[in-house]
């Protein structure tokens, strides 16, 4: 059971680099500044949000 500490070791290593890169991340997103509207989807970029028409087979 020697190798145990070393993959418990390991695992909390990359648990570590794993937080490092997310607040990279989240930092980067931060001084980029906020997304223009639009800007995240643009295949929906013609859609209009509403109530949607009832389905000719009657279901929901």
């Amino acid at each position: 059971m020697s190798h145990t500490p070393s993959k418990k070791r390991q695992r909390e290593q990359m648990q570590r680099d794993r937080r490092t890169q997310k607040e990279a991340q989240r930092l980067k997103r931060k001084t980029e500044g906020p997304r223009l509207e639009g800007q995240d989807a643009p295949d929906l970029a013609d859609m209009v949000a509403g109530p949607q028409p009832p389905r000719e087979d009657g279901t929901h």
